[in-house]
């Protein structure tokens, strides 16, 4: 089969194409610059040499693109928890899914994998399970993601092939742009949180998740819809898995939601004019006091979907990080020797 893949040189996407490829399918990639395709897919060893020029909002870009593709990945977003990423949101995140999707009904493509988020069902209102109505998010990137899901499932109403990937927090290694979850765990072990709400998040190890959407890729199956949110750890225990797996002390501590939350706020309206990354966002925060959890059982019976330890996750992760420059020894411990 051949597939074209939106989003091939981010951190989801990247993991993809390496499975799709190991899998004997043949990959196109649509991107904006030619010169990322290496940078995130050398380290998987697998090359693409197949590509066509143009950005998801571009509708004679992605159309051409995908001419002679049996299939279609959709992993290009902007994935930012940063205030000051708000303004581009919409036109990637949604604007984007609406182009992609309509060219691939066009050219008749089966599957239309698209890779949602779990946050399009944000704030929680008990497990969280696929087939669950499309909520209300209160931040711009979980909006953006629940207005996209919305278009895609205007599209699934109609009987169009799209199927709905709503991953969990996605950590692992070899992230081509250091986003958000790399940033979490490097934080963490910098003691930049040294105080959290009660809570915590919904880690899938984004290998897991990589084999899990390629095997998504049969034709003839219509509409679906998969929860990929992996296993629920409290902040705290993934505070001290890291003390655990690097040897060294991470003071922390349990605050209140209503106590953390003024200091939250004014810190993140402060981010708009700052011109570095403070470790601290309206949405991080919501997220932990939320406290996702994900039903992945569909996922693990039709795709094989199953979840590694939480420690062989956050270890693949700071090792990486410290092998790459992004991490110095001292806050790597053990594992910069390992």
């Amino acid at each position: 089969m051949r597939v074209l893949v939106t989003g091939g040189t981010g951190f989801v996407g990247s993991h993809t194409v390496a499975e799709l490829v190991r899998g004997g399918h043949e990959v196109r990639l649509l991107v904006r610059a030619p010169g990322r395709i290496a940078k995130a897919l050398a380290p998987h060893g697998v090359d693409v040499a197949d590509y066509a020029i143009g950005d998801v909002t571009d509708a004679a870009a992605v159309e051409d693109g995908m001419k002679g593709c049996d299939a279609v990945l959709h992993a290009a977003s902007v994935y930012s928890l940063d205030v000051r990423a708000a303004k581009g949101l919409k036109d990637a995140n949604v604007s984007g899914t609406e182009t992609v999707l309509r060219a691939a009904e066009k050219l008749e493509l089966d599957p239309i994998v698209y890779v949602s988020s779990f946050a399009a069902f944000f704030p929680p209102d008990g497990v969280l399970v696929p087939d669950l109505p499309v909520n209300d998010p209160p931040r711009a990137y979980y909006r953006s993601k629940a207005e996209a899901e919305r278009v895609a499932r205007r599209y699934q109403e109609r009987g169009v092939p799209v199927v709905s990937s709503y991953p969990g927090g996605a950590f692992g290694p070899l992230d081509p742009h250091f986003g958000e979850s790399s940033q979490t765990v490097a934080n963490i072990l910098k003691r930049y949180i040294p105080v959290a709400p009660k809570g915590g998040l919904s880690i899938v190890d984004v290998r897991d998740l990589a084999k899990a959407q390629a095997a998504m890729f049969e034709p003839g199956k219509g509409p679906r819809r998969y929860m990929l949110s992996g296993a629920n750890a409290p902040f705290s225990s993934i505070v001290e898995v890291l003390e655990e797996l690097t040897g060294r002390r991470i003071p922390h501590a349990t605050v209140p939601a209503a106590a953390l939350r003024p200091f939250v706020r004014s810190v993140a309206a402060l981010q708009r004019f700052l011109p570095f990354r403070v470790p601290l966002s309206n949405e991080g925060f919501d997220t932990i006091v939320w406290d996702p959890h994900g039903d992945d059982s569909r996922a693990a019976a039709e795709l094989g979907l199953a979840s590694r330890p939480l420690q062989e996750t956050l270890a693949d992760t700071v090792r990486w990080m410290h092998a790459v420059g992004k991490l110095p020894a001292r806050y790597a411990g053990k594992l910069a020797a390992a």
